[in-house]
């Protein structure tokens, strides 16, 4: 594949802090083995799923440039997706949830780049690209959920985790990458499970990021659509999934109408679904995202996201009713009645004003952390954002006066005010004293030999959500996962099976002449007799040619490989299946 293929502008885009998980996708080290695993699973679904998929599956494949014989280069994806507005882009397995919903709301479609082993053909815990590519990218082919798609990771990458949300991120991405990998030790699968079994059992209130991660389980990975009675797949964990795809249209999958309670419903990404939720439509799927982010501290506010925010303890941001943003890890809040009247963070902190760093105030003003008075002044109806100048002179806050301000709370500061900081809208949203104490009862916040003091303006906390409120502000790199996924162990057999798969493969693409499969097969039964992928295919190329005596040969040695090896006797049946149609063999 050609390097140089034009990319997608959409990719420019992206901040830095995102692109430090894309990785490039050498389209060299997919193995003929891997370009038949990709084949075998694309026809599969191609055959089924016309049948039981909702009907975006087929026209997105067309749309986005997928093709059934050849696992897709991203650089001829990225050309195509274009046309619909979305991008592509390569990662190494499992990323954070936040950074991957973060992705979505900037229309790149996230693709782990590694493609399952053959023994693992029907599913695989590890995301790969038959599942991301073969499974996500068709149905964002339709508007209506591409749409859906897009809101849902702008207001799920705004989600505040609890402190054990990423415990549990970096213990799945572990699990599935010892269950994808070749010649795991069983211990090592059976400690990481575990793990991943402690931290479900002991995470104790789901946050907003957990929830929100259950919604998109049950709608993007594991979604039906229309009735309970006839449902169509659309989520992309069952169109890439050759054998859950036919066993969730049985009667063993309980099927439930989707409404918001799916988001209390946890999921095992190592087992097969008990059950599964059915929309009637896309368009019901915004509607349950706007009922659940209407709960989320994000819209919300008040002192319970604060309280989120700390247990997080993690970057994040409070919006205030000025439209002041706070961002720093939220480490304290003081209350009254339900209310917040103090915030502090700790460590670097920025102030933004609409996703913008307030001029002199980033990390570098802020480097230890950041408090202030969050409310009105105490016996006043007016709050300090709603003065006019005129009444900002009556109460002398203005420049150069010392003052006195007792805000609910019993939180005091004092000082003399250097200058204010105005919103558009000609609120104040900021002020800045020199020589100010601040105190709430007998406890000392802040004291004049700190330096200036800078108090926030806002009578309450509109909003609270992970992440700073301008990405610049902070430095975001380097926070990738400890653990890397395991590639695929070369030895001589194995490189030996490769060259035949090539062969088969060759004749195929190149409709050469298939004098060369007697030997390819004679070699396949005396050097790796476990192996029945390869057979299927020489079956393939044999149905059409007068080599009658070999095709017999060939099916004869798969009967026999279906006795030897019964766990894979379905998988070969469904393959003769697509050759054969079904007839007799």
């Amino acid at each position: 594949m050609n390097p140089n293929i034009e990319t997608n502008p959409l990719l420019e885009r992206l901040p830095k802090h995102l692109k430090q998980f894309i990785k490039p996708q050498d389209y060299s080290d997919y193995t003929p083995i891997n370009q038949a695993v990709w084949r075998y699973v694309m026809r599969k679904n191609v055959d089924y799923l016309s049948k039981v998929a909702h009907h975006s599956y087929l026209d997105g494949l067309k749309k986005t440039g997928i093709e059934v014989d050849s696992i897709p280069s991203m650089y001829g994806m990225n050309r195509i997706l274009t046309e619909i507005g979305w991008a592509a882009v390569a990662v190494d397995g499992f990323i954070p949830p936040n950074a991957f919903m973060e992705f979505q709301a900037y229309n790149v479609l996230v693709i782990a780049s590694d493609i399952r082993q053959l023994e693992h053909i029907e599913y695989t815990p590890a995301p790969d690209i038959i599942h991301e590519g073969a499974g996500h990218a068709p149905i964002i082919a339709n508007p209506e959920y591409a749409e859906y798609l897009r809101r849902f990771g702008e207001i799920g990458c705004k989600a505040i985790s609890s402190h054990k949300d990423y415990q549990m991120y970096e213990a799945i991405r572990l699990l599935s990458i010892l269950k994808e990998a070749e010649d795991t030790p069983q211990e090592k699968i059976d400690e990481a499970e575990k793990a991943v079994a402690d931290l479900q059992n002991n995470m104790g209130e789901l946050s907003e990021m957990a929830q929100i991660r259950n919604l998109h389980w049950w709608t993007v990975e594991y979604g039906l659509i229309g009735t309970v009675e006839d449902p169509k797949i659309y989520g992309a964990g069952l169109l890439s999934s050759i054998g859950e795809s036919a066993w969730c249209m049985t009667d063993n999958v309980k099927k439930i109408p989707y409404d918001i309670s799916a988001a209390n419903q946890n999921f095992d990404i190592t087992q097969l679904q008990p059950q599964l939720y059915v929309t009637p439509n896309f368009s019901y799927l915004s509607l349950i995202l706007e009922e659940f982010a209407n709960k989320m501290a994000l819209r919300t506010g008040g002192l319970s996201g604060i309280q989120k925010l700390i247990h997080s303890n993690a970057l994040g941001t409070i919006e205030l009713s000025t439209g002041l943003q706070i961002s720093g890890v939220f480490t304290n809040v003081l209350e009254e009645e339900g209310k917040p009247v103090y915030i502090q963070t700790t460590g670097k902190t920025a102030l933004s004003y609409r996703e913008k760093e307030l001029v002199g105030h980033g990390t570098l003003t802020h480097p230890h952390g950041f408090g202030s008075p969050i409310g009105k002044l105490k016996g006043f109806n007016l709050a300090i954002e709603d003065m006019s100048p005129k009444d900002l002179q009556a109460y002398s806050i203005v420049e150069n006066e010392t003052v006195k301000l007792e805000f609910e709370g019993n939180i005091i500061v004092e000082g003399e005010i250097i200058t204010g900081s105005r919103n558009l809208h000609g609120e104040i949203i900021l002020i800045s004293f020199r020589n100010c104490t601040v105190t709430h009862g007998e406890t000392i916040l802040f004291q004049p030999d700190w330096g200036n003091y800078d108090m926030a303006i806002g009578k309450k906390v509109v909003s609270a959500f992970s992440g700073p409120a301008d990405v610049n502000s902070f430095d975001l790199i380097n926070i990738v996962p400890s653990s890397q996924t395991i590639k695929a162990k070369h030895t001589d057999e194995r490189d030996d099976l490769e060259v035949l798969y090539q062969t088969v493969r060759s004749i195929r693409e190149n409709k050469d002449s298939k004098s060369e499969l007697q030997s390819v097969f004679e070699k396949l039964k005396n050097s790796h007799s476990n192996d029945w992928l390869l057979s299927v295919e020489i079956a393939e190329l044999l149905k059409d040619s007068g080599e009658k005596q070999l095709l017999q040969e060939v099916l004869v040695y798969l009967d026999q490989l279906k006795a030897k090896r019964p766990e894979v006797a379905h998988l070969i049946t469904g393959g003769l299946d697509l050759i054969f149609d079904k007839e007799a063999v």
